[in-house]
């Protein structure tokens, strides 16, 4: 069974940073494109970041040059380091695992069939 764990949330000032980790169990990140997504009180689900087997990515347009997501196949654990942080960048944080969609269309399509529970990012001016 598929199980994503995301943890490293918290409260930052605007300009500070913060880590997210995915550890995921139950299958081989290495044969999945994994994507990083995000959802604001009120708004839809959106993606942030994505990393593809062969270490493509691709990042939305508000957090490129600022965010970078990676994957340590080893540790089966994705990362997102979010350096610049704005006060729009509230919002619950998933990881999501697809096996068929490249990192572009991940992003795009926010269509993934294994979710982690979510971490909560604030960012505060």
């Amino acid at each position: 069974q598929v199980h994503l764990v995301e943890s490293g949330g918290g409260s930052v000032q605007a300009g500070g940073s913060l880590r997210l980790s995915c550890a995921a169990s139950g299958y081989t990140i290495s044969r999945y494109c994994m994507g990083w997504f995000r959802q604001a009180p009120g708004k839809e689900r959106e993606g942030v970041a994505a990393i593809d087997t062969d270490g493509s990515t691709s990042y939305a347009d508000s957090v490129k040059g600022r965010f970078t997501v990676s994957k340590d196949n080893a540790k089966n654990t994705v990362y997102l380091q979010m350096n610049s942080l704005k006060p729009e960048d509230t919002a619950m944080y998933y990881c999501g695992a697809n096996e068929e969609l490249s990192a572009g269309f991940l992003l795009e399509r926010v269509d993934a069939p294994y979710w982690g529970q979510g971490t909560q990012v604030t960012g505060y001016s």
